[in-house]
């Protein structure tokens, strides 16, 4: 699991949203068969955190979305892309750029 990866992003419904952009906070669940690495103890039987972390961040930072769901899913398909991933649970969370009585907005979307 990657969790509290924090990237700047210009999603959202209104056209200031994503003109001014605004923090995501995401939290990546990635399921994988680890028996071939905890045997081995080598990076190549595994799927690596960085690897996992760089298609995070090609979606956050990359073309805007109207809804956090859109992200989400956008988010789980690069990481279901990557060799060895068989299923993943995301979590995105958008930072209000102003105070609010909240510390942000969640979408969770879970794939097989």
């Amino acid at each position: 699991m990657l969790s509290g990866l924090r990237y700047f992003g210009r999603h959202g419904v209104h056209q200031a949203e994503r003109e001014l952009g605004s923090h995501f906070v995401v939290d990546v669940e990635v399921a994988s068969n680890l028996a071939p690495a905890a045997a081995s103890d080598r990076l190549e039987d595994t799927l690596s955190y960085s690897v996992i972390e760089a298609a995070v961040r090609a979606q956050v930072e990359g073309p805007s979305c109207q809804l956090l769901e859109a992200l989400a899913g956008k988010i789980a398909d690069a990481v279901l892309a990557l060799p060895g991933a068989e299923g993943a649970v995301v979590r995105v969370t958008k930072e209000p750029r102003l105070a609010a009585q909240t510390l942000g907005f969640t979408v969770e979307l879970r794939r097989p």
